[in-house]
């Protein structure tokens, strides 16, 4: 049986199969009380603290999922959003596992969004800054649908009682082992130019280019490692005062594949600085990526 086809390759670079999403690194107003909704509402831990940054994980791991940097007085998100962070996105290990952060949110009386997307199911959260979380678990591979080499997605009502269900019973007590951050989505001004940047620049795969205002990319066949879209078109950039996305990790299984994306994005002519054979990019909005390798 021929493999289906998945997705559009980018024209000169193309990312490697092992390349995934690092860490998430956020400013945000208030560094005692963002720790506080991190711990308590995503269950997670954390790793190293000083006066005025943090880094959160898991707890029996020390691979840091977020990095949190206070900046007091930073204006919180407004409601039509800004141009930048749309959510970042962790990655549960199993559908069980999600069944039981659905509970644990009902617990505590925290107010989500929730969603199927046929390849996913997802929680939906604002921190306390107005910054987007997503939760989620990815339903197996195989059950994916291939259509015209787009996998197919959806927005559509969850089963909550079914999700539920899928914990047995059991309660929640911390972000568990196998948590990853899965994927970042951006509120972006012009979904040609982000093409241009992260699918002929950065090298990610088109993966679905037919969702309304969106365009979903990624390395290896996933789903998406990167969702950009128009839905605040019309609003500025966050700036050096607003609660923000500071960077992202994109992370390679070497120096040379990552030094190579590198070449790529300077050779679509966007700005890069490097660092021994890694470094950061700069998209169109201000977005930064660092890459680096795991």
């Amino acid at each position: 049986m021929t493999e289906q086809r998945i997705g559009i390759a980018p024209p000169v670079y193309r990312l490697p199969d092992e390349a995934h999403v690092g860490r998430v690194r956020l400013q945000i107003n208030d560094l005692t009380r963002s720790i506080a909704y991190y711990e308590t509402v995503l269950g997670l831990r954390v790793l190293h603290r000083g006066d005025s940054i943090a880094t959160l994980g898991v707890s029996d791991g020390d691979t840091p999922l977020l990095g949190l940097e206070e900046l007091p007085g930073a204006k919180p998100v407004p409601k039509r959003g800004l141009l930048g962070l749309y959510h970042f996105a962790v990655l549960l290990p199993d559908r069980g596992s999600l069944g039981k952060f659905v509970a644990h949110l009902e617990a505590i009386g925290e107010r989500a969004g929730m969603s199927d997307h046929r390849v996913s199911e997802a929680i939906y959260l604002t921190d306390p800054d107005g910054l987007g979380i997503e939760v989620y678990a990815d339903r197996p591979r195989d059950t994916w649908v291939i259509e015209s080499a787009q996998i197919q997605m959806a927005t559509n009502p969850l089963d909550v009682d079914d999700l539920i269900a899928a914990a047995n019973g059991e309660r929640w007590t911390e972000a568990p082992r196998g948590t990853v951050m899965g994927h970042v989505h951006f509120f972006v001004g012009d979904i040609v130019e982000a093409e241009r940047f992260y699918h002929a620049g950065l090298g990610l795969d088109k993966i679905v280019w037919n969702y309304p205002g969106a365009l979903f990319m990624s390395a290896g066949g996933y789903h998406h490692h990167v969702g950009a879209n128009t839905w605040a078109a019309g609003s500025p950039p966050a700036s050096a005062d607003d609660a923000r996305l500071l960077d992202w990790e994109l992370v390679f299984p070497d120096k040379e594949s990552a030094s190579a994306a590198l070449d790529s994005i300077a050779s679509a002519g966007f700005m890069v600085e490097r660092q021994d054979g890694i470094g950061f990019a700069t998209d169109p909005w201000g977005i930064r990526v660092r890459l680096t390798a795991g």
